[in-house]
C-alpha cells in the first residue's frame, strides 16, 4: 500500500516534472515574438510622447533667437496654452460633436441598407459598401480641396443658392462654422459608416421579426431592439469619428474650407510649431488634446471592455 502511494507520488512527480521547462520554453518564444513590437512601440510612440512632454516644459534661453528653448519644469506653459487657446479648444471639440451627430444621422441609414436591406442581395452589399470605402482611394487634401472649389463663391451651387435667395447677397459658405463642419462630416463618414455596418451585418433578423409579432410598432421595434443591437458600432463609430475631428487642421484651415474665426486646436499647434516656433506651447496643446480625447476612451473602455471596439 504504501508502495503503491510511493509509485503514484513518484509517477505524478515525473508526470509534472517536463511541464516547467516546456511553460518556460513557450514564454520565451511568446517574449521573441512580442519583442519587435515591444521595441516598435518604444521607438515610434514612448520616446516621441516622452519628448513631446519634456518640451512642453521647456522655457524661453535667455539671450536666444526665436525657437531656442532650454530644459525646463515650467508648469506655466499649460495654464498659459489654455488661457489663450481655450476658444480654439472649445470650439474643437464643438465642432467634431456636431459632426460626429451628422455623421451618425447619415450613416445609420446606409449602414442599415447596406448590413440589413441588402444582405440577401451580396454583390450588391459588396458593390455598396466598396462605394463607402471609395473616398479611401483618394487623398484627404484633394477631396477636401475639391468641396472648397464646390462651395467657393464663383461655384454653380453658391450662385445658385444667391439666385433662389437661400443665401442672402454678399454671404459665404467657405470660411464659416457650417463648410468646416460639413467637410468633417464628409470625410469622417466611413469612419461611422463602417462600424455601424459590422454590427448591424451580425444582426439576428429574429428579433426584430419577434418584435412584430408581440404587436411592437415599427419604431418601437426599432429603438429597443435594433438601436440597442447596434449600439456597440454605435460606440465605436462616435469614438472613430470624434477622435481624428478633434484634432483635424485641414477642414478648419483658411486655405481650405475654414478661416481664422474657425481655426482648430489642430490649426493652433500647427502654427505654434511651424510659423511662432512657440514648440512647448505646441506640444502643451498636443498633450492637452490627448488628454482630453483619452478622458471618453478610457470611460468606454472600462464600461464596455476592448471585445466591441471595433
Amino acid at each position: 500500500m504504501a508502495f503503491g502511494a510511493f509509485g503514484a507520488t513518484a509517477t505524478a512527480a515525473g508526470a509534472a516534472g517536463p511541464v516547467e521547462p516546456t511553460v518556460r520554453r513557450r514564454s520565451r518564444v511568446a517574449v521573441l515574438l512580442l519583442l519587435p513590437g515591444i521595441l516598435y512601440l518604444a521607438l515610434f510612440f514612448l520616446a516621441p510622447l516622452l519628448s513631446l512632454v519634456m518640451t512642453s516644459f521647456q522655457a524661453p534661453r535667455e539671450f536666444g533667437d526665436i525657437g531656442q528653448y532650454d530644459p525646463a519644469f515650467k508648469w506655466e506653459n499649460y495654464s498659459a496654452v489654455l488661457d489663450t487657446y481655450g476658444p480654439h479648444i472649445l470650439r474643437s471639440f464643438v465642432y467634431a460633436a456636431v459632426a460626429t451627430a451628422a455623421a451618425l444621422l447619415f450613416s445609420f441609414p446606409l449602414a442599415y441598407f447596406i448590413g440589413v436591406t441588402l444582405r440577401r442581395f451580396p454583390l450588391v452589399q459588396a458593390l455598396a459598401l466598396t462605394l463607402v470605402i471609395a473616398p479611401f482611394f483618394i487623398s484627404f487634401l484633394l477631396r477636401t480641396l475639391a468641396w472648397k472649389q464646390l462651395l467657393s463663391d464663383e461655384s454653380w451651387f453658391v450662385s445658385a443658392l444667391h439666385g433662389m435667395q437661400l443665401l442672402p447677397p454678399g454671404e459665404h459658405v467657405t470660411g464659416t462654422a457650417f463648410s468646416v463642419v460639413f467637410g468633417l462630416t464628409y470625410n469622417f463618414i466611413p469612419f461611422m459608416t463602417l462600424p455601424i455596418y459590422t454590427s448591424l451585418e451580425r444582426l439576428d433578423l429574429r428579433y426584430v421579426e419577434a418584435g412584430g409579432d408581440l404587436y411592437s410598432s415599427p419604431a418601437s421595434t426599432f429603438f429597443r431592439i435594433t438601436v440597442p443591437l447596434a449600439a456597440p458600432g454605435i460606440i465605436s463609430g462616435a469614438l472613430l469619428t470624434f477622435i481624428p475631428a478633434a484634432g483635424d487642421y485641414i477642414n478648419a484651415s483658411r486655405d481650405f474650407l475654414g478661416s481664422t474665426e474657425t481655426a482648430m486646436i489642430g490649426n493652433v499647434i500647427e502654427a505654434n510649431f511651424l510659423v511662432l516656433q512657440n514648440y512647448p506651447a505646441a506640444a502643451a496643446l498636443s498633450l492637452v488634446l490627448m488628454i482630453a480625447i483619452l478622458i471618453p476612451v478610457s470611460v468606454y473602455v472600462m464600461r464596455s471592455g476592448t471585445d466591441d471596439l471595433l
